[in-house]
């Protein structure tokens, strides 16, 4: 292992015993201004708790123009069902296997905790000498995770540089010079209760249906996979199920899928009344739809699972950007009939997936849609969408097709974190150096592509007049998943690449 991949990764642990899930960062936040300052840096914060570093030139460069090297401190917390892992008390585990680094059935948190480690190694090697650079600024940032609010709240005058290297990328060799705007809908439907006998001494039983094993992944880079979306699995097997065994004999008393926003939802438990007169049927229903799921995504979701079951009590736990909340049915309560027509209306209607493929850059998904999460409240029903595309006449397009379906069955619809796009600059002077130090160092020229996600250089470029950006990074998989993990050798190479667009600013 490369010396200075290991002082990065000594770092990147450092930083993961901290937790840091979005909107918590103020433990890292402290931590990283302390780092700074220990090391005779300049330290500043803003009112959102951002953070900008700044470290000075190395000799002969103190003219060069400034860099900026930016990373977000907040990770999306995610977990397997069985891990008992606090993301809000407990220190990521590292847990290193073969060329890649992964966490204990959890996120990891590369995406984008490797940034600042990256940006901090950087800082102490000049500040030793061993590399030269101009002057520089470690921008981090809160909050991206779930709105880029950190980027929104930046202010005026913050960051002085006007050349940003954004690090939130996740594929060596590739650099990205535009991305997605976005906003998500928070669809609000009404839910009306029926009361309704079920337990052990009556006809009615109380079961579970769960859908698991997908493989979920990252809203906007994954969703051109076409990997199952567990909310409209379940909403196909209970359409089944009220159609095949009657509606008067099954009923819904509690439905919770997803986990945030921009995570494809790799899990829905849903608890119903069942008549156990027709349990068998049911439970041969919904071994056939597995059976046929398994077919239709072999090749995406190839652990898909579907488990149907009857329980002595009912309780779900919901995971929330780490935060999980513990939640019991109600007592011999059903949603009524009316209600369950109309969500699962809404949940086949509302779109999910690729929408549209752009007409200008070959094989970039331009605007798409992930139906996120759904949650059972006291007296309605809630569900998250999330609206994505570089073009931002069908953001609104894709985000009035979900609000139409959703006012068609009688919900309400707030749109939540908006957020710009941003456009590509093929002619940029940064790109052009970029592309010219890759390709001196590896004798081999870098990718150029525009992501379909949202990353803070949009915001950023919105708030700095004449800022260039390039975003860049190691090679990160799965992120936003348990099965997040990076890969080892990629760090050393951004690192080289690094060192030596640098030392090109002379």
């Amino acid at each position: 292992m490369h010396p200075k991949t290991r002082k990065i990764l000594e770092i990147f642990e450092e930083i993961n015993k901290i937790p840091r899930c979005s909107k918590h960062e103020e433990r890292l936040s402290l931590w990283l201004q302390e780092w700074g300052r220990s090391r005779g840096f300049e330290v500043k914060t803003d009112a959102v708790k951002n953070v900008l570093i700044k470290v000075p030139a190395t000799p002969g460069y103190e003219n060069s123009p400034g860099i900026v090297l930016q990373g977000h401190m907040d990770m999306v917390c995610e977990k397997s069902k069985d891990s008992k892992h606090d993301f809000y008390r407990d220190p990521i585990r590292c847990v290193y296997d073969g060329d890649w680094l992964k966490g204990d059935e959890t996120s990891i948190g590369a995406d984008n905790g490797i940034a600042l480690a990256i940006g901090m190694a950087l800082s102490e090697a000049g500040k030793n000498r061993e590399i030269e650079h101009p002057p520089l600024e470690l921008l981090f940032t809160v909050d991206e995770e779930t709105g880029l609010t950190g980027a929104m709240g930046l202010e005026k005058g913050f960051v002085e540089g006007r050349t940003l290297l954004n690090m939130d990328s996740e594929d060596e060799g590739l650099f990205l010079v535009g991305c997605a705007g976005g906003k998500n809908s928070r669809i609000t439907l009404p839910l009306e209760w029926e009361s309704f006998e079920y337990g052990k001494e009556c006809r009615f039983g109380l079961f579970k249906l769960m859908v698991e094993g997908l493989e979920g992944g990252h809203s906007g880079v994954e969703i051109h996979r076409q990997r199952a979306n567990a909310i409209q699995l379940f909403a196909r097997v209970y359409s089944g199920l009220r159609e095949k065994v009657g509606k008067q004999c099954v009923s819904l008393v509690l439905l919770s899928g997803g986990t945030t926003h921009n995570a494809i939802p790799y899990f829905t438990d849903a608890f119903l009344a069942l008549d156990r007169a027709k349990f068998e049927q049911a439970e041969k229903l919904v071994s056939e739809f597995g059976t046929t799921f398994r077919s239709e995504y072999a090749k995406t979701d190839p652990e898909l699972v579907l488990s149907f079951r009857e329980v002595e009590n009912g309780v779900v736990f919901e995971n929330s950007g780490g935060k999980v909340t513990r939640k019991e049915v109600t007592p011999n309560l059903v949603f009524s009939t009316g209600t369950e027509e109309k969500l699962l209306k809404l949940l086949l209607a509302l779109p999910h997936g690729v929408y549209r493929l752009s007409d200008r850059i070959p094989g970039l998904v331009e605007t798409s849609n992930n139906l996120a999460t759904v949650r059972t409240g006291e007296n309605e029903i809630t569900i998250i969408t999330n609206q994505r595309s570089s073009v931002m006449s069908r953001l609104a397009e894709i985000t009035g097709k979900v609000e139409a379906a959703a006012k068609l069955a009688g919900a309400a619809v707030v749109q939540e974190a908006d957020y710009p796009a941003w456009e590509p600059n093929l002619e940029s002077v940064l790109l052009s150096k970029c592309r010219q130090v890759y390709l001196q160092t590896f004798e081999k020229e870098p990718g150029i592509e525009v992501v379909h996600a949202g990353l803070e250089c949009g915001v950023i470029g919105s708030k700095y007049e004449g800022m260039e950006i390039i975003s860049l990074g190691p090679t990160i998989r799965d992120p936003h998943s348990p099965a997040e993990r990076i890969f080892i050798p990629s760090i050393e190479r951004v690192w080289i690449f690094l060192v030596n667009l640098l030392k090109s600013y002379r």
